[in-house]
């Protein structure tokens, strides 16, 4: 199964870059990290004014797990929560 991870922008305090760069290496080594990036620029497209969900949506990352408890288990360790904020996992259908 695939999905995306929204990360959020309300941790109480922010993780350090090497916090960071230790997720990304046990992630990686998980084999289920399947990329992702942080959100900048944002620009709403459209004629009806709608609400820009990227205020409160700080990056995505994408994973792709065959058992969803291996996966919660990696993200008990993402920074996020650890900082006391929120990540969102969303499953991605294949169609």
């Amino acid at each position: 199964m695939e999905y995306i991870l929204f990360i959020h922008n309300n941790s109480r305090t922010r993780a350090s870059a090497e916090e960071w760069d230790c997720f990304f290496t046990k992630a990686r080594a998980s084999g289920m990290f399947a990329g992702g990036s942080e959100i900048a620029n944002r620009q709403l497209l459209g004629m009806q004014p709608g609400l820009c969900i990227t205020d409160s949506i700080g990056g995505f990352m994408r994973f792709e797990a065959d058992d969803k408890s291996a996966l919660l288990q990696l993200l008990e360790s993402h920074p996020v929560l650890v900082h006391g904020g929120t990540i969102e996992l969303c499953e991605m259908p294949r169609t």
